[in-house]
């Protein structure tokens, strides 16, 4: 190769490398570029939710009056915080009932019925007689159903007529419907968290809102997406108008199934909405004595109890209607709180406490874990009457056979609110019955008489994130007479044993 033509070479080789390198280097700007850009708008972003999430949290969360000893500052919500405003007038109740047990049932609704307040029909198979003052829904009687086919020979026909009580109480045309709820007419329901529960939800939009069986066994043999009717469930306006124009063509693909529920999770299958979870209806489909599940009640509002007929009296020596009337005086005080659980310990006695607000309060001698205490002790059986702990769609823990861990249990006798403290005030008292003889050489809660529990109301709980209340032993002098206090947890403020 010539020296000229080397040069000429030497040459190409140099531009192709200076091209190469203004290539490469311009490609490293842009991607830098694009990369500053890009994490300068998701700077920006990130700046501007958080100043909104503030900005919202400031305008919305207040801190209250402290009081000096019981109180710690409770979180006040603004009212935007109820997203979709749901009231009482809002809801329409459908209640199934059956002439033959109406004369008895009838003072169960009359429980929770608010005459000019709740909206509602009792559809009935037959007429019956009313008297008019008695402050009780509407009574209408079912259309026929005897077109449909029913194939169950195990269940009734009545499933059927039950099971359009919806899809006839949306065709009376009611104004300012946003949620039709179902029930029976032994569902005893606490409305004002009814009207919390369905306030969490969109009306607008398809919902079918309610809770499966306590009964492991009756969710595998009808469905764990089914709502039991008897616990009560809820239908979204808009939801119920698509269910009414496909409901009788669904009833008839289905003669075969048991009940009313059953029919309705059919039908919401073939509208593909799922069932949303709510664990505050209550079916019980429970024999005995229900004091294990209410004592430990999930941290949800209780929406309703069922198969009051089926299970005792909930304070022993009334009437089972009695014992409702009377825990309803609880309700009406604090009806977001009643049933919470608390948990403390008296640790100058070694003693464990727990309080299910409005209800019961039960002390055991030594320290029994919170794990253990917010489980339900089995003083129930199954609905297929068996002492089967797997038979449950929840944790359990047996009643214990030893004499020094049995609960002493102290049942609210009396309750009333103090204006000037702005609390609630609850005494429970001991029912007489003879504690087994126990070895530990400890204080004994037999001494103890009567329980008062101090409580300011808090109508706005259901509003902040699920937490049990604390409860702290109040000193006293008096011997025979404990003194608590229940209410929102100071910061730190744990449920555990501390020595003195």
């Amino acid at each position: 190769m010539s020296s000229t033509q080397q040069r000429t070479t030497q040459t190409a080789g140099f531009r192709k490398t200076i091209t190469w390198f203004f290539i490469i280097v311009g490609t490293l700007y842009l991607v830098y570029s694009s990369h500053l850009i890009l994490n300068n708008d998701r700077r920006c972003l990130t700046t501007e939710e958080n100043l909104e999430h503030l900005t919202n949290l400031s305008t919305s969360i207040q801190l209250n009056e402290q009081d000096s000893y019981l109180e710690s500052p409770p979180l006040v919500l603004s009212q935007k915080s109820q997203r979709y405003n749901t009231e009482l007038k809002h809801i329409v109740f459908g209640i199934a009932a059956s002439a033959d047990l109406w004369q008895k049932r009838k003072e169960y609704v009359k429980l929770w019925w608010r005459p000019k307040q709740t909206r509602g029909i009792v559809w009935m198979d037959r007429q019956v007689g009313n008297r008019s003052n008695e402050g009780l829904p509407q009574i209408r009687i079912s259309a026929d159903t005897s077109r449909f086919k029913y194939s169950n020979k195990k269940g009734h026909r009545s499933a059927l007529r039950i099971s359009r009580v919806v899809s006839e109480t949306l065709r009376l045309g009611l104004k300012d419907v946003r949620w039709f709820v179902m029930g029976d007419d032994d569902t005893v329901f606490i409305v004002d968290n009814v009207v919390r529960i369905l306030s969490k939800y969109d009306h607008r939009q398809f919902y079918y809102v309610g809770s499966s069986s306590e009964s492991h066994l009756q969710n595998i043999y009808f469905s764990y997406s089914m709502a039991y009717g008897g616990g009560g469930f809820a239908i979204s306006q808009p939801l119920a108008q698509e269910l009414a124009k496909m409901q009788d063509r669904c009833i008839r693909r289905y003669p075969g199934l048991y009940g009313s529920d059953d029919r309705i999770q059919a039908c919401m299958a073939e509208l593909g909405v799922p069932l949303s979870k709510e664990s505050g209806f209550h079916q019980y489909d429970v024999y005995g004595d229900l004091l294990g599940l209410l004592a430990a009640h999930p941290v949800a509002p209780l929406a309703s109890l069922h198969h009051i007929d089926v299970v005792q009296p909930i304070f022993p020596g009334m009437s089972r209607a009695r014992a409702l009337q009377h825990l309803f005086k609880s309700v009406q005080l604090d009806s977001a709180s009643i049933m919470q659980q608390s948990i403390c310990y008296d640790k100058n006695r070694y003693w464990s406490i727990s309080v299910s607000w409005g209800y019961v309060v039960q002390i055991w001698r030594g320290v029994v874990s919170p794990r253990e205490l917010e489980t339900p002790a089995r003083t129930f059986l199954n609905w297929y009457r068996k002492a089967d702990y797997t038979a449950y769609t929840f944790n359990t823990r047996p009643v214990t056979k030893h004499p020094c861990m049995k609960p002493f249990v102290f049942y609210m006798s009396t309750s009333k609110y103090d204006r000037a403290r702005k609390q609630a005030i609850g005494v429970y008292t001991r029912r007489k019955s003879p504690s087994p003889y126990c070895r530990w050489k400890m204080a004994s809660p037999e001494r103890i008489d009567s329980i008062v529990v101090l409580k300011r109301p808090d109508t706005l709980r259901w509003l902040k994130s699920p937490r049990r209340d604390c409860c702290r032993v109040l000193p006293t002098n008096k011997a025979s007479t404990m003194y608590l206090w229940v209410g929102n947890c100071r910061d730190g403020e744990i449920s555990e044993f501390q020595r003195p």
